[in-house]
């Protein structure tokens, strides 16, 4: 039946008309739409014939109705049976769900406001980015019947106020739909992952939506993925008024699937949701030193080096060094290298770290030349953590909390700053000053070059920025010497604010997508220190061809990534697959930031949407794609899971191995796929991911051909840091839903 449905579906998705399933569900697939605003468009009697037909499962944007930063209205005319109240099981009242809606919206049902979320703003000056980040959702508003509002058998009118301001664009990814209200709807199922200690911790979180007090029973499983085995099986009858917990224990040092299955008392109907909480496969680092970080550092001449020894172990710990060059000096309690060196060459430098349980050396090549970002850059940044309400308050904090919580003995350096730092205006001298949120710039990058810190910054080409903050137009020239005065190592430059001076230029050449880039990398380049230039417009223009001739470190390759499997999979899987020719050491794809830990875009934070799976996955796309490796989250909240997933010293050694080769695709189904990535030793590290929506079996030998390697020794597990046995090679991974297996074959 399940797909029957998915095939009427398809067969109607460009229908006008509503599709009467044989449940008595309404499904609309298109609406009338017009720019702007006007309060007479809620009206049911409004005539809206000469309005535009609309899909509401693509955005505005695609459709070639753009309405940033500005109204659009939908209108949805749809005939109700009464006899939908007939499958109701709270009689009198029906339910309409929405699409995913970009950014707010005010729904009507003949002229009647039924449902709102997000805020509508009176002006584009009284949008809060903060507030409305929060609702790119679907929506379910429940209509009651029985008030006259809903005109039974006749035509009906949806009316669907919405505002957006920088992005896509109206109702998108999903279907209108109209049905009755059933009991188990009223249910949601959800798990809420708990601290880590000797074992995992989930609640399973029963919700009841509706007002009256539902009954059922749950049963439960939890399954042990790698064995293959049931582990616990039990049965528990609740009665639900507004929800109910029931706490789960279970290995957390191996995956494990729960299940949890409702059934209504009443109409014995099913609902089941499944999880595999956080597991931990890193194993814990020694308490003697470790050192984790690259081997390999690039700066110009005279350009002042900020270096951070990343070793891992007890505190309180002592640094030193040998052979450092002329011009450098070494903080010996907080292990940061300092000064500059003139001279061209490589340099071989020991480093040297020393605890209460004990002593580690590791060797450093400092190459002093025209290249720097010889690795990818290992970091924070705040926007898909703190979004427009950042300030230098929390990036202080965040910072502090890479040295406190560990993630700096890790390389986790940079800490940058994304949009929303400028004043309303410059300086009388046309300076860009920061605003009140940020009350010492200078202060900042000296405290945080002080620990070890590389202090990284934002600003656009065009005169705003996405958050509509000043740009750098005009004023590039300016913006570059007061970036160096600041103590800027770091330059993300994003095209956002740009769009208007491009549109309205006419030029859609080659050369003006290089244009804005070019301009700031000359000023970039006469300041006397290293400013790692980002340059962040999307992958237009096939940038990763030309990235290098502006003589950016690193290029956005796609649009901004979200805590979604669909987003990480198009941009990780497909958006990058052909693009490994591209990357070489100072020059890297960038696939946006990460988005493991607690995000939000905004003051309010939530954990990822990604699963416990996925997110093992985007850290191994990511370090196999030599890609930049910037922390979206909340540092202060990282927890034992994020932390082992974030702190895996081999895991980061593909990513910040010398060889600087990114990872392509060797084979592909539509179960699995393999990447391949050679390192700096001669071994390979293999991603074996399973991008399907079902667990996998894989017998690793009948894929060791299509590696096309010569020889293979050992293989190692690279989360579990151990190598396998014969018996381990040629056995079975059992690798979960939109998992992974990472190995490196030596």
């Amino acid at each position: 039946m399940k797909q029957i449905f998915s095939f009427l579906c398809f067969l109607f998705v460009l229908s006008l008309s509503p599709i009467l399933l044989h449940s008595q569900d309404i499904i609309i697939s298109e609406a009338k739409f017009i720019k702007g605003d006007n309060n007479e468009y809620k009206n049911p009697a409004f005539d809206d014939s000469h309005w535009t037909t609309a899909s509401v499962e693509k955005n505005l944007r695609k459709q070639k109705l753009d309405i940033t930063t500005q109204y659009g209205w939908y209108r949805i005319h749809v005939n109700i049976p009464k006899t939908m109240l007939d499958e109701s099981e709270l009689k009198g009242w029906i339910r309409i769900h929405l699409p995913h809606i970009d950014d707010c919206d005010e729904t009507f049902l003949n002229g009647h406001l039924i449902g709102k979320m997000g805020i509508m703003p009176r002006t584009h000056e009284e949008y809060s980015h903060e507030i409305n980040y929060r609702y790119p959702s679907t929506r379910e508003y429940l209509v009651n019947a029985n008030n006259g509002i809903v005109k039974w058998g006749e035509d009906n009118v949806i009316a669907v106020r919405v505002y957006n301001a920088n992005d896509q664009g109206g109702m998108m990814n999903d279907l209108v739909r109209i049905t009755p209200v059933r009991r188990i709807e009223g249910i949601a199922l959800a798990f809420e992952q708990k601290q880590l200690d000797k074992y995992g911790h989930v609640n399973i979180v029963i919700e009841n939506k509706y007002s009256c007090k539902q009954s059922g029973s749950v049963h439960i499983e939890v399954f042990d993925i790698e064995s293959q085995t049931k582990t616990q099986s039990f049965d528990k009858s609740i009665n639900i008024t507004t929800s109910t917990t029931i706490p789960i224990i279970y290995d957390k040092n191996t995956p494990s699937r729960i299940t949890v299955s409702y059934k209504d008392k009443t109409s014995q109907k099913t609902m089941t949701a499944t999880t595999i909480p956080h597991y931990i496969q890193t194993p814990n680092a020694p308490e003697t030193p470790r050192y984790n970080g690259a081997t390999v550092y690039g700066v110009r001449p005279e350009s002042p080096v900020i270096f951070k020894l990343a070793f891992s172990g007890n505190k309180p710990m002592t640094y030193s060094a040998k052979n450092l060059p002329e011009g450098l000096t070494l903080d010996t309690q907080r292990g940061v290298l300092h000064g500059s060196v003139a001279q061209k060459g490589e340099y071989s430098i020991i480093l040297i770290a020393e605890n209460d349980k004990g002593k580690s050396e590791a060797s450093l090549t400092l190459k002093v030349g025209n290249t720097i970002a010889l690795t990818p850059p290992l970091g924070w940044n705040s926007w898909n953590c703190w979004g427009l309400s950042v300030s230098q308050e929390k990036v202080m904090a965040s910072a502090q909390a890479l040295l406190d919580k560990g993630l700096a003995d890790y390389g986790f350096t940079y800490v940058n700053i994304d949009d929303s730092w400028p004043a309303e205006k410059r300086d009388k001298e046309g300076r860009i000053v920061p605003n009140e949120k940020f009350p010492n710039m200078k202060a900042l990058g000296d405290w945080l070059h002080q620990q070890g810190f590389k202090f990284g910054i934002y600003s656009s080409p065009g005169d705003i920025t996405c958050g509509d903050y000043l740009g750098s137009i005009d004023h590039e020239e300016q913006d570059a010497q007061t970036f160096n005065e600041w103590g800027i190592d770091y330059l993300k430059y994003d095209w956002c604010g740009y769009f208007k001076v491009f549109r309205a230029s006419n030029d859609r050449s080659h050369a003006a997508y290089l244009r804005p880039y070019i301009k700031m990398q000359q000023y970039l380049r006469q300041q006397p220190r290293d400013i790692f230039y980002s340059i962040c417009q999307y992958g237009m223009d096939e940038v990763w061809k030309w990235g290098t001739y502006v003589d950016a470190n690193s290029w956005r390759t796609t649009g901004d990534i979200t805590d979604t499997w669909a987003s990480l999979y198009d941009i990780g899987f497909n958006k990058q697959a052909n693009l490994y020719p591209y990357a070489t050491p100072g020059h890297w794809n960038d696939p946006d930031m990460l988005i493991v830990g607690k995000v939000g875009w905004s003051s309010q934070l939530r954990n990822t949407r990604l699963s416990t799976d996925e997110q093992y996955t985007h850290i191994s796309l990511w370090a196999l794609l030599a890609a930049n490796m910037l922390i979206g989250c909340d540092v202060a909240q990282i927890d034992e899971f994020t932390f082992n997933l974030l702190c895996n010293n081999e895991v980061l050694a593909i990513n910040q191995d010398p060889l600087g080769q990114q990872a392509k695709p060797i084979f592909k189904n539509e179960h699995i796929q393999i990447w391949s990535r050679q390192l700096a030793d001669g071994s390979y590290a293999i991603g074996i991911f399973n991008i399907s929506n079902e667990d996998i079996n894989i017998n690793f030998n009948e894929y060791k051909d299509k590696l096309n390697l010569q020889k293979i020794s050992t293989i190692r597990d690279v989360w579990r840091q151990k190598d396998l046995t014969n018996e381990q090679v040629f056995s079975v991974y059992h690798i979960p839903t939109h998992g992974v297996k990472l190995l490196r074959l030596f």
